[in-house]
C-alpha cells in the first residue's frame, strides 16, 4: 500500500454528490436510505469512478492490495456506520472486488477514543504504519493501525505475498536492465522498460525499495541493483 494523491472533485461532480446526500437526509439519514440512494446514483458513481481511476497507481490498481484491477468504489467509512458519508468524496477509494466485498465489507475498527484503525492511503502515508519486508513479501505492522489494516484487508494472504516476492525479483532485474540500456545509449528501449515498471502491479515494492536507507539497500538489493536503483531515483524519483 502506498500513498495516493486525492484530486479535487470538479463542481459538476460535487453537485451530483450533494444532491444525492440531500435526498438521503430527506429520507431520514439512515443506512437503508443511503444504500438505496447509492444504488440509484448512476451518474454520481460514474463521476467518482473516473476520478478514482485518475488517482490510482499503475493500471487502475486497487488502492489497498495493489494487485488486482480496481473495480469497486469503496466507502472507507462504511455506509452501515456513516450513512451521511455515502456521497462524501474524501470517503471514496478504488478497491478490487476481493478487498471490498470479501475482506473489508462493513468493517471499520476504531480504538477506545473512536479513532479509525485503518490506513487511508489518500490521507496518510501507509509507510508510517506498515513496513514491507521485500525478501519475504510480507507486511510488518509498525502501529496498531498498521496491524488492523493488515488484518482487515488480509494483506499477508498467500497470493499477495507470492506476488510481491515475484514483483521484487522482477523489479531488481528490470532496474539493472534499464540502467544497462541507458548506458548503451538505447534510450527508447530504456524508456519503454521504465514505463512498464511504473504501471506494474505491487507498486509498493518499488516504493519500499526506494525508502531503504543506503546502508540497508546494499545488503538487501546487492551492489548492482542498489546502484541501478540510485540511478532510477535520480532520474525518476520515488
Amino acid at each position: 500500500m502506498i500513498p495516493v494523491q486525492r484530486i479535487a472533485a470538479p463542481a459538476a461532480t460535487q453537485r451530483l454528490l450533494t444532491r444525492r446526500l440531500d435526498n438521503v437526509r430527506d429520507q431520514g439519514g439512515t443506512a437503508a436510505a443511503a444504500r438505496d440512494e447509492w444504488g440509484r446514483a448512476r451518474a454520481a458513481k460514474q463521476h467518482v469512478q473516473e476520478l478514482l481511476h485518475r488517482m490510482a497507481h499503475g493500471v487502475r490498481r486497487c488502492m489497498y492490495c495493489e494487485d488486482s484491477l480496481g473495480t469497486d468504489i469503496d466507502h472507507f467509512q462504511p455506509i452501515a456506520t456513516a450513512p451521511l458519508r455515502a456521497f462524501d468524496w474524501p470517503n471514496h477509494l478504488l478497491a478490487c472486488s476481493h478487498c471490498n466485498s470479501n475482506q473489508k465489507r462493513d468493517t471499520f475498527p476504531c480504538d477506545a477514543d473512536g479513532n479509525c484503525l485503518l490506513v487511508d492511503p489518500s490521507a496518510e502515508d501507509p509507510a508510517d504504519h506498515l513496513t514491507l519486508l521485500l525478501a519475504s513479501g510480507t507486511y510488518l505492522a509498525r502501529t496498531p493501525k498498521g496491524e488492523e489494516t493488515i488484518r482487515v484487508f488480509a494483506l499477508n494472504r498467500a497470493d499477495l505475498v507470492q506476488g510481491r516476492r515475484a514483483a521484487f525479483r522482477m523489479a531488481c532485474a528490470a532496474l539493472c536492465q534499464w540502467r544497462l540500456l541507458g548506458g548503451n545509449g538505447e534510450s527508447a528501449e530504456a524508456g519503454q522498460l521504465a514505463d512498464a515498471l511504473r504501471v506494474s502491479p505491487f507498486s509498493g515494492v518499488m516504493r519500499s525499495m526506494a525508502l531503504l536507507p543506503d546502508t540497508v539497500a546494499l545488503g538487501v538489493l546487492g551492489a548492482t541493483t542498489a546502484e541501478a536503483l540510485d540511478a532510477w531515483l535520480r532520474a525518476h524519483g520515488t
